[in-house]
């Protein structure tokens, strides 16, 4: 396999490779064989392809007097027999000979899959000597907690595998930076190419791309747990989001990605929203989380067409300015960008949403609650505090100045308050200093931080005794909907406008750079507030 393969490269035409479709397996993790069966039946339900029998979570677990009751036909499920021992991530701490009896005993009775570690493949394969059932796939698997190797690495691992005499070959490692994905993805294809069946992911949150994508890039199978907390590896999503959320029974090898890119990214609601916008228009798309690190390294490593756009959050919309080959002028002006789009010509152009977004859910939270003017925006002549000085912070003390408010930047760190302030010709202040400003009834604060988003939502930027300077208070953060700092602001008097607007109106204008079409405004709107 060539070593220096990219991502970029990695895709294969959907017609040259005959593909099988990638099987969902979820994971029956029970204690007591009867609660197992019952996980089977409710994997079937959900729509699973089939359930691996966790044999080492049984409590007790008596192969002869166990095994026949779960293996009995007719099943609703096909099954994956596995017996992990403590040295691969297990719970078994037993001889290896009492396990490769029992997982023989399995193939005997049916089992359509059996999963055997690569360290004692070659002892299992004489345990056996030749008595493996015509009807049972052998799954050769290694498993690395630690990291992802390289390349050259992870091909001479697929070579030791498949020298077994594997039917499936397994891979499972471990990734400390999202690039990581990459070389799974590029094993997967070159098995892909080869026709050899391969089960590559990678696990824990950075690694969590591997389990969504891995019909694109032609992975036998993707694991998805029964419900959050019985996941049997880190990071697992459950299978319900797997096919509900993430559309994975039509993910293919043409499918575009798409996706939101930050540190943190698990608390998004984005990836329901756009995949069910996506899933309204026909659009064959998928759109994922990102956790990045370093968004340029990111960005050159997933340069592929396929990976076609991407929202950008905290923190690296200002650094998205740097990274793309063209920038909106509003987007340089503000110096944050929270949408890039990649054209067909591989150069990234980067926009920004959230200033529209945001300037617009306030105007019209005012608008419905006070009187204003009907030719002039409600925040002209308003003084306006903006908590937060990056990229959300550039884009609200940017878009309230085009609309003629007198704006002031506060900011936990100075230095930043008083840069962006310089920017927009405005004051800047501390935190602290900001408890006690109130130089005049009627402000308006604008929250841009991450202060009180879950799970620390008994935080707040500003004390209740502050806020009763303030008509209008706006959050940024919209996990919780309801911050803290809403419902002290709510209890204050002031007219309050959460986060969720913004959210859906940077969103829709994302939605249509990353389509070429209009918003599926209601649509999006009821997701969203159906979904929090």
């Amino acid at each position: 396999m060539a070593a220096a393969m990219s991502v970029s490269a990695v895709v294969p035409p959907a017609a040259a490779v005959a593909r099988a479709r990638t099987l969902l397996c979820v994971p029956a993790t029970a204690r007591a064989p009867r609660e197992m069966a019952a996980e089977v039946a409710a994997a079937a339900a959900l729509g699973a392809d089939l359930a691996e029998l966790r044999l080492d979570r049984l409590a007790g677990f008596a192969p002869r007097r166990d095994l026949p009751a779960l293996l009995a036909k007719p099943r609703t499920l096909p099954a994956l027999v596995t017996y992990r021992p403590k040295w691969e991530g297990g719970e078994y701490e037993g001889d290896d000979e009492p396990r490769f009896e029992a997982l023989q005993l399995a193939m005997e009775l049916g089992a359509e899959y059996v999963d055997i570690e690569l360290k004692v493949a070659d002892k299992f394969m004489k345990f056996m000597s030749g008595k493996k059932p015509e009807n049972c796939k052998l799954i050769v698997s290694s498993h690395n907690y630690d990291n992802t190797p390289s390349a050259e690495e992870l091909a001479i691992l697929l070579a030791q595998i498949q020298a077994t005499g594997a039917d499936i070959v397994k891979i499972a490692t471990t990734a400390t930076e999202i690039v990581d994905v990459s070389r799974m993805f590029e094993i997967l294809v070159h098995c892909q190419e080869k026709q050899v069946p391969i089960i590559g992911l990678v696990m824990n949150d950075r690694g969590f791309i591997s389990r969504v994508l891995c019909p694109k890039f032609g992975g036998y199978l993707t694991f998805g747990s029964l419900e959050k907390g019985k996941e049997s590896a880190p990071s697992q999503p459950t299978a319900a989001d797997l096919i509900n959320v993430y559309n994975i029974r039509q993910i293919g090898p043409d499918t575009k990605v798409f996706g939101i890119i930050g540190n943190p990214v698990g608390h998004s609601k984005s990836p329901v929203l756009h995949n069910e916008a996506f899933r309204s228009v026909g659009l064959n798309a998928v759109y994922v989380p990102f956790l990045v690190d370093d968004l340029a390294k990111f960005l050159s490593t997933y340069s592929s067409p396929h990976f076609a756009g991407f929202s950008c959050t905290i923190p690296h919309k200002e650094a998205a300015v740097r990274c793309c080959d063209e920038v909106d002028p509003i987007a340089r002006d503000i110096g944050a960008v929270n949408t890039i789009i990649r054209k067909p010509d591989g150069k990234l152009v980067g926009y920004n949403t959230d200033y529209v977004g945001a300037i617009s859910a306030i105007e019209d939270g005012i608008r419905a609650t006070q009187p204003t003017h009907s030719t002039t925006s409600p925040l002209a002549g308003r003084l306006f505090v903006v908590i937060g000085a990056g990229g959300a912070g550039k884009a609200l003390a940017y878009g309230a100045k085009e609309k003629g408010a007198r704006v002031v930047i506060a900011n936990r760190t100075f230095a930043r308050a008083q840069e962006l302030g310089n920017l927009i010709g405005g004051p800047a202040l501390t935190l602290t200093e900001l408890e006690n400003y109130h130089p005049e009834e009627g402000m308006i604060l604008a929250n841009t931080t991450a202060i009180g988003m879950h799970p620390n939502v008994n935080e707040t930027p500003l004390s209740k005794q502050a806020l009763k300077s303030y008509a209008v208070v706006f959050d940024a953060v919209y996990t919780p909907k309801e911050t803290r700092l809403l419902r002290e602001a709510a209890e204050c008097g002031a007219t309050v406008v959460s986060g969720l607007e913004m959210f859906i109106r940077q969103a829709m204008g994302q939605f249509e750079h990353f389509t070429g079409m209009p918003a599926p405004d209601s649509l999006m709107r009821d997701i969203v507030l159906r979904k929090t």
